[in-house]
């Protein structure tokens, strides 16, 4: 697993840890994240930190990460299997997706979700 790999990984086991802080930590301030829950996007931490906790009031995902692709612009692509539950614990999706970060030094600039 190299360095980046395994910082997603990281990143990843926060965030379903919801331990904001540590996945805030490895996000670019100006980052652009999507909203993946309610459209649109997102930028900076702040706004990111607040679209979670919208999110995690309402629906219980996981996301855990089941491949990794370097891409020639620099870019890693993620494979990961997202399993989202109602607050109740019953399952509403379970499907592999695509997560794609650009990076600005170590920092998380962007992410954008491929089907």
């Amino acid at each position: 697993m190299s360095d980046v790999e395994r910082r997603l990984a990281d990143l990843y086991a926060a965030f379903n840890r919801r331990d904001v802080p540590a996945v805030l930590a490895a996000l670019a301030p100006d980052v652009l994240w999507p909203n993946g829950w309610e459209g649109g996007t997102v930028r900076g931490r702040e706004a990111v930190a607040g679209y979670w906790r919208r999110q995690w009031a309402e629906i219980d995902p996981s996301v855990v990460p089941v491949g990794y692709e370097h891409e020639p612009d620099g870019r890693v692509a993620v494979a990961v299997r997202q399993v989202v539950r109602d607050m109740g614990g019953g399952v509403i999706a379970d499907q592999v997706v695509t997560h794609v970060y650009r990076f600005d030094g170590d920092a998380v600039a962007e992410m954008e979700i491929r089907p």
